[in-house]
């Protein structure tokens, strides 16, 4: 074991620092503030938060949560449910967890995935006491090596009282060095970043920590949580065909080439169905620069697609993540992780020049995207970073099935019921029956190319219908106001969003 931990440990100054995540756990005290690694279920501190949930069953325990976005190991879950987190910040993607959010029983603060780390930065937010980062080692000169993802401990780390480093086992060793740490200095006091291709590196391979700041070090020995993402359904597949289908246009026009432009993709099925599809297609020398690399960008680069990939973290199914951990040399000089504030920085993906996608809970018919409320009101996960991509990038694309719940929902509507992203910043949108470009559009030009394009062929008449309506009460985004929620209205109230024909009168 000490030959482990010598391994792990590459300061023998630290070596008195080891602790149980018991210990680790009990100098957590009610009220404080913790910065958790981990960014969608990948690189989570696990075994200290489990400790702090178990602790929390036998004395009152609340603390506020930041994180890079989810948690997986069920941390997120089991810390919800022991009714420990009094805030929560910027992303979460776990049931119970939006349960407790959306009953009033803990407060959520959902943030752009950029903007985190400014306010830690900017001493906006209550300060860290303790950060806890999970890592592969640290080494020689004190430098943090983070696991499979960055997310915002570099920022946790720097700007905590005290630091927690979870040493992981699991991971395998040759992690060390795909990692790109870059810190920007205050605002108004820091330089251009230098990053203007996708696999520059501009930092250092670990996070620099002032060695008094670390406080203890839980060994641990436990695999990342496998991402929950199905395979590609009929109606994704035709999502990515659709959308394979408009940049092949793009390039018709000369826009674009064959090898693009650097692809950024949101979580989760759909976006991940969506890089399935290029597999298929005659797109090669893909760039990707997307926050989470999953399965498909390793398909990708398995079939030649994909000469390099960038990344926030690495969150595969669990037979993928066998497939690619125990070959990882086939993938190092292709990889790199970056800090979050880096990653979706405007700055960097104006100047990349990004296609970016992102999945919509529900559009309407002027464009204007929800990604984040059930019916206005209800959380979702979570913004996350796509509204750092839809304002930015070279081509924002919106993707989402036209309907939900077996028809009972139109994801097109009148009047999206929560925008998140306005209709300035959504160029393109997909769903399994069409796409709408909707760049260079008045409001009045986007609603027939949305309707008969990517709504449900269920819904058009109803959405011709209000759009008719409007037309008669004139102006430049023309709504029937008092009509403009009716949808959303008659599903609460009748479970549909179909709205029933009037019957004819009957002659007798």
């Amino acid at each position: 074991m000490e030959g482990n931990i010598s391994k792990l440990i590459r300061n023998y100054d630290l070596l008195d620092k080891v602790v149980s995540a018991e210990e680790a756990a009990s100098w957590i005290n009610d009220g404080m503030t913790l910065g958790l690694s981990g960014f969608t279920r990948a690189g989570d501190a696990k075994v200290t938060p489990m400790a702090l949930v178990e602790r929390s069953r036998h004395e009152p325990l609340k603390v506020n949560v930041y994180t890079g976005a989810s948690l997986g190991s069920d941390v997120d879950r089991l810390m919800a449910e022991a009714g420990i987190i009094n805030k929560r910040l910027p992303f979460q993607a776990d049931s119970s967890m939006r349960q407790k959010i959306n009953q009033g029983e803990m407060m959520f603060v959902d943030q752009h995935l950029s903007h985190t780390a400014e306010m830690i930065r900017g001493d906006i937010l209550q300060p860290i006491d303790f950060a806890i980062v999970e890592a592969l080692s640290i080494t020689e000169d004190g430098m943090i090596i983070p696991t499979t993802s960055v997310g915002n401990s570099s920022i946790f780390v720097e700007k905590a009282k005290y630091v927690i480093v979870e040493l992981n086992s699991a991971h395998p060793a040759g992690l060390e060095g795909i990692h790109d740490i870059y810190s920007p200095a205050k605002q108004g006091e820091r330089q251009p970043i230098a990053l203007t291709k996708v696999n520059d590196i501009i930092g250092s391979r670990g996070i620099k920590v002032e060695m008094e700041k670390i406080k203890g070090i839980v060994i641990t020995n436990q695999p990342d949580s496998p991402s929950n993402i199905v395979p590609p359904d009929p109606e994704t597949a035709m999502i990515a065909s659709h959308l394979i289908e408009f940049l092949r246009g793009e390039i018709r026009q000369g826009r674009l080439t064959e090898s693009l432009a650097p692809l950024q993709s949101g979580i989760g099925t759909v976006a991940n169905a969506v890089f399935h599809g290029l597999l298929e297609s005659e797109f090669t020398d893909l760039e990707v620069y997307s926050e989470v690399l999953q399965d498909s960008v390793f398909e990708l680069l398995d079939a030649g697609k994909i000469k390099f990939a960038s990344g926030c973290s690495i969150t595969l199914s669990e037979e993928k993540m066998k497939e690619v951990y125990s070959n990882l040399d086939r993938y190092r000089d292709k990889l790199v992780l970056r800090p979050q504030e880096i990653f979706n920085h405007p700055e960097i993906i104006r100047r990349l020049g990004l296609i970016s996608i992102n999945t919509a809970l529900e559009a309407d018919i002027y464009g204007n995207v929800n990604s984040t409320h059930v019916s206005g009101t209800k959380m979702m996960n979570g913004i996350g970073g796509s509204g750092d991509f839809a304002r930015n990038s070279r081509l924002s694309i919106f993707v989402t099935k036209s309907i939900a719940k077996n028809g009972k929902i139109s994801s097109i509507v009148p009047f999206a019921s929560h925008i998140d992203h306005t209709e300035h910043d959504v160029d393109v949108l997909v769903t399994e029956q069409g796409y709408a470009d909707l760049r260079g559009l008045a409001p009045k030009e986007k609603v027939p190319l949305i309707i008969e394009n990517c709504a449900h062929p269920m819904y058009r008449k109803q959405l011709h219908t209000y759009f008719a309506e409007a037309l008669e009460l004139g102006g430049q985004t023309p709504h029937v106001l008092e009509k403009a929620f009716s949808w959303h209205i008659n599903y609460s109230l009748n479970g549909t969003m179909l709205k029933e024909e009037p019957q004819k009168l009957q002659l007798t």
